[in-house]
Order: C-alpha cells, then sequence, then structure tokens
C-alpha cells in the first residue's frame, strides 16, 4: 500500500476541465491502437472507447483537467511506461455506501479492463462529459449515475458525503476519489435491488455489517483493491 500516493482534498474541492490536449505522434496513436485491440480481443469486444476525465494538476482545493479517449488508458494501464508520453491520470468515483446494516462490497466482473476479479467499494466509475455542469464536473451527480447504473440503488444528493481523498494508484496513475453515501435501506433489499437491475459489473455483492469488516478485510487480503482500506479507515471502519 506503500506505493499508492495521497491526495488530500477540501471539503469544498472542485474539478474543472481545462481544455484539450495537443496530439501524438504517429507511432504513439499506432500503439495505443494496438494495445486497444488486443484488450477489446481479451476481453470479447466488451470495450467501449468513451470520453473520460483525466487530471493535471491536483491541490487540495482544485483539480483541473482535460477528457481523452479511453483507449489511450488502456494503454497506460497495459503499459505503464507509456504515461511519459500520455500524462493520464484518470479520475474515478469510488462510492462507500454504507446501509442500515452494513457497508457494501463487491467483487468487480471478469470481463473488465482494469483490476478484474478484485474485491471493491461498489460504485466505481470513470468520471465522463455526462458530469460536466457549466465547466465544473459535479463528482455527485456521476456517483448517484454510478451508484444506479453498476449497482441498482437510488440515493438522495443528501446522502452523498464530502470526498475523503484521491488515492492515486502506481503504474496506470488511475485517481480513485473516496465519496461516502449513506441509503436507508436494509442489505437484503440492496442485494435484491442489485440482482434485478444492475449492470453485471459486480458479481457477486455483499453487504458486510461494520463490526464485521475487519475481520472480512483481513480475509481478503490482496484480493481487495488499497483504495478500499485507506478510505474506510478515513471514515473509522476496519
Amino acid at each position: 500500500m506503500q506505493d499508492f500516493t495521497v491526495h488530500e482534498v477540501d471539503p469544498a474541492l472542485e474539478v474543472t476541465v481545462a481544455g484539450e490536449r495537443p496530439g501524438l505522434r504517429a507511432d504513439i496513436e499506432a500503439e495505443i491502437e494496438r494495445l486497444w485491440q488486443a484488450a477489446s480481443a481479451r476481453l470479447g469486444g466488451a470495450l467501449f472507447n468513451g470520453r473520460v476525465f483525466s487530471a493535471d494538476v491536483i491541490t487540495p482545493a482544485r483539480v483541473s483537467g482535460h477528457f481523452t479517449e479511453f483507449r489511450r488508458i488502456v494503454a497506460q494501464m497495459a503499459r505503464p511506461e507509456l504515461f511519459a508520453s500520455l500524462g493520464l491520470r484518470p479520475l474515478a468515483v469510488n462510492g462507500i455506501v454504507r446501509l442500515e446494516d452494513g457497508v457494501l462490497l463487491g467483487r468487480r466482473s471478469a470481463r473488465t479492463a482494469y483490476q478484474a476479479r478484485m474485491w471493491q467499494l461498489p460504485p466505481a466509475g470513470s468520471v465522463d462529459p455526462g458530469a460536466v455542469d457549466g465547466g465544473r464536473i459535479d463528482l455527485t451527480a456521476q456517483l448517484l449515475r454510478e451508484l444506479s447504473e453498476e449497482v441498482g440503488l437510488v440515493a438522495p444528493r443528501a446522502g452523498v458525503g464530502r470526498p475523503l481523498c484521491i488515492v492515486e494508484h502506481p503504474g496506470s496513475h488511475v485517481l480513485d476519489i473516496g465519496i461516502p453515501v449513506r441509503i436507508a435501506l436494509d442489505g437484503a433489499t440492496a442485494l435484491a435491488l442489485h440482482a434485478r437491475s444492475s449492470n453485471g459489473e459486480y458479481d457477486p455483492m455483499r453487504v458486510v455489517p461494520e463490526e464485521d469488516l475487519a475481520r472480512v478485510l483481513t480475509g481478503l487480503g490482496e484480493a481487495l483493491v488499497p483504495p478500499a482500506r485507506i478510505f474506510l479507515a478515513r471514515l473509522g471502519l476496519g
């Protein structure tokens, strides 16, 4: 976990869009396309080349960046040395969902480009252009959309807390921003809703009572993504 960089953030953090990056050399573009095609073939064509937000500047009060193609991020994940040319730090919202009787944990699907079959705190997803509001990124709107699409749950904006911190992954430079969410549902109801309406991002999903988190996290060991431990610790859990 010592290789993960924690960026502290202010409660009133702003995330803004600063513009586009210049084009890349032809040889870099060709390598990106090669790696993208290889990842797409490995995952049975399940990848979609949308546009996602990548941070260029990170301070406690403000994160600014630009939108880029997802295929570039996939290429940098596959070959971390491409960071020297691409400089991508994709921002992903991560929910810490606290239900009436526990915290949500989910194992990522095998058909994901990053951290397949690892356990994490759902939902988690890249920031896309749909979250832009007047040049600023609405992190709460992005998180609530991910919650609906990936978990099948709906929460009021009032239930979404302030960002805890940003955790930067070594190698991939993915930026996970942890955001707590409280939902007035019991675990059985939440899991039933997930089974009916989620998109298959997590299999299985489980609800862990807060008093059991430490034991469960110890049992998961390296199968749990390190940012999850950091976010839970910030909330005094696990």
